[in-house]
Formats: C-alpha cells, sequence, structure tokens
C-alpha cells in the first residue's frame, strides 16, 4: 500500500525575503523528496508569500523510522 512508504524527510533552508532572510529547519512527510520540497514551497508561499525563487534549500535528510 501507498501509505507504507511514507518517510519523514528534515529540510534546512533560508527564505531571502527583504528586508531579512529566516532560516528554517523543518520536517515533512512525504513519499519521495520531491513531494516534500513540494510541500515546503507550498508553505512558504502560503505563510510568507515567498516565490519558489525565494526559498533556498541548503539540506535535506531522511530521517530513520523508530
Amino acid at each position: 500500500m501507498e501509505w507504507q512508504n511514507v518517510k519523514t524527510f528534515k529540510i534546512i533552508g533560508l527564505i531571502k525575503k527583504k528586508p531579512i532572510g529566516l532560516t528554517f529547519k523543518k520536517e515533512v512527510k512525504a513519499v519521495k523528496i520531491d513531494d516534500a520540497l513540494e510541500k515546503i514551497y507550498s508553505e512558504f508561499g502560503s505563510r510568507h508569500k515567498a516565490k519558489r525563487y525565494d526559498v533556498k534549500i541548503i539540506k535535506i535528510e531522511e530521517l530513520k523510522q523508530e
């Protein structure tokens, strides 16, 4: 089943909005990395009105299931 393949990704990045930049660390549940990035872009676009080119991803790592 599809829901069994859900992984947790830790994403670290920067939102480059004037006058200041915001750094973030976010844990996202998704099936693959592309889906996790889409969630990040969607959330920060909605919450901070940041365009995709304003969001710079520094690091992505998959967290191990406990």
